[in-house]
């Protein structure tokens, strides 16, 4: 695992480097895309860059991690609706060449299946970018998730709940006890991982996240088992990870061995 401490200003042109030289070795790419706030500074930066002619997603195709259950695509808080305003809308992507959960299906378990369908077709995810949740859930993974597991319903932890609130006017009633999410076994199918942690709420679970022992109780640690997955956080997330200075220098010298180093 690789890890990057450096400013928050800074996280978006990283993460949009690596998204740029993936799409032009490989224009036809898989994204994995998450909502929330961890990848607005990379979406704002790939639409700067599309604007301007440096990238294209024409090509691409994407797959979003997790959604409510219960509410309707057009709902302000449905992951559909972020995805749609945060990226596709401003770049040029091909109409419906990015695919969504379907938390209002009339049959979850079905729609969740055929999903999983949708990402074997594609010939799975190239580049997933993932959050973290203050519990050290990634997609709506909550503690105890197997790491076995696909895509299905799952329960929001009251944690979870109250983190989200701000979305829903601080209103944590407002916010869906359910959820449909890619399973932890479905995330660690993509061939590379791009975590994004920002802010001193997340440190306790990056610090498991990267030297802890894998656990379900923090369901980010599957990511040790990984083989190729960056993490780019802030200071303030990084603030307890007892190796940082350890990071910083091996960021430092990645380029003398040409590549990033392997975990």
């Amino acid at each position: 695992m690789e890890v990057i401490i450096t400013e928050e200003e800074q996280i978006g042109s990283l993460v949009a480097d690596e998204i740029q030289q993936l799409l032009a070795g490989k224009p036809e790419a898989v994204l994995g895309l998450a909502t929330g706030s961890s990848p607005l500074h990379v979406y704002d930066e790939l639409a700067r860059r599309t604007a301007e002619g440096e990238m294209s997603f024409a090509r691409a195709r994407g797959f979003t991690l997790d959604e409510y259950v219960g509410l309707p695509s057009w709902h302000p808080c449905s992951y559909r609706t972020v995805i749609d305003e945060e990226l596709v809308s401003r770049v040029d992507f091909a109409p419906d060449a990015v695919r969504a959960l379907d938390g209002s299906a009339a049959d979850l378990a079905e729609a969740c299946a055929e999903y999983e369908r949708g990402i074997e077709a594609a010939g799975g995810v190239d580049l997933q970018i993932l959050g973290i949740g203050t519990d050290g859930h990634i997609a709506f993974n909550e503690p105890g998730s197997s790491f076995a597991s696909r895509t299905r319903v799952k329960t929001l932890t009251a944690q979870t709940r109250r983190d989200n609130a701000r979305f829903f006017g601080g209103e944590v009633d407002a916010v869906p006890r359910h959820c449909v999410t890619q399973g932890l076994g479905t995330i660690m199918q993509a061939r590379r991982i791009v975590l994004i942690a920002i802010g001193g709420g997340k440190a306790e679970a990056v610090h498991h996240l990267v030297e802890g022992a894998v656990s379900a109780k923090w369901p980010g640690t599957i990511l040790q088992h990984h083989p190729h997955v960056t993490l780019v956080v802030d200071e303030a997330a990084a603030s307890r990870l007892q190796f940082a200075d350890y990071y910083r220098y091996v960021y430092a010298y990645r380029d003398a061995v040409g590549e990033a180093p392997a975990a």
